[in-house]
């Protein structure tokens, strides 16, 4: 079973969701429609890319009548953040140890 760092990386490497996860992130609660005239996909993949980031965690929905409203939650990207946060971690030691050396070789 993929766990939720994994869940999040294959929901957000999707163009289309990526996009209407940003626009949520952006300009707040969107309807469906609303999201599909902005999509340049067709109403029922809109709502499918929906689904998928509901399922990631990354998107809530609300029912108001006959329209849903989504909203993001960024909070959500909280296991992407840390794990960028090491990288850069891990990345700024190496580099500082490249500098050292490079150092020890000019002398």
């Amino acid at each position: 079973m993929p766990n939720t760092f994994d869940v999040l990386f294959k929901t957000l490497a999707d163009p289309t969701r990526r996009a209407i996860f940003e626009r949520l992130c952006r300009d707040g609660e969107q309807t469906v429609a609303a999201l599909t005239a902005q999509a340049g996909v067709s109403q029922p993949a809109v709502s499918k890319h929906l689904g998928v980031l509901k399922h990631a965690g990354l998107v809530l929905d609300r029912q108001s009548g006959r329209q849903t409203h989504y909203r993001s939650q960024p909070a959500a990207l909280a296991p992407i953040l840390e794990w960028t946060s090491q990288m850069a971690g891990f990345w700024e030691s190496r580099f500082g140890d490249l500098e050292q050396l490079l150092k020890r070789m000019d002398n």
